[in-house]
């Protein structure tokens, strides 16, 4: 069994900030010379998120609105009563998510539904500089 695995740099905006991932997870996987396995993707760090989603303008809006309604930014979190930062949402946010996602590798590509896109959703109050690590394995 094969492995293989690169990143993927990205500079996020802060809060609510989406990046689709699907193009160059598909690149990383192409380079891979793996016909057949699993793709994981994972993001470094405990206030960023990796899922799938149809990555489009509406949804791009919901999905961090609703978050923001189940963990609302401007509520008192014990988080920052220790540490000042003003992100505890952004942790229980990220974690809700996941840092991290596995999607299976067919004819030498992820294999996702026609409306399914790999996004990365910045949860931070404030612009990151990001890494999320792609791991294929497979034959």
């Amino acid at each position: 069994m094969a492995t293989h695995q690169d990143r993927i740099a990205l500079s996020t905006a802060g809060h609510r900030d989406m990046h689709d991932l699907t193009a160059p997870v598909t690149d990383i996987v192409r380079g891979s010379d793996i016909d057949v396995g699993l793709v994981h993707v994972h993001n470094v760090g405990s206030t960023g998120a990796v899922g799938t989603v149809e990555f489009e303008p509406g949804l791009q809006q919901d999905l961090p609105a609703k978050l923001d309604e189940l963990f609302p930014p401007d509520e008192t979190y014990a988080h920052e009563q220790r540490w000042q930062d003003g992100n505890g949402h952004s942790h229980l946010q990220a974690t809700t998510l996941s840092p991290s996602i596995t999607v299976p590798v067919g004819n030498g590509e992820p294999i996702l539904g026609t409306w399914q896109q790999i996004f990365h959703l910045e949860c931070d109050v404030k612009p990151r500089e990001r890494t999320v690590v792609v791991t294929v394995r497979g034959d």
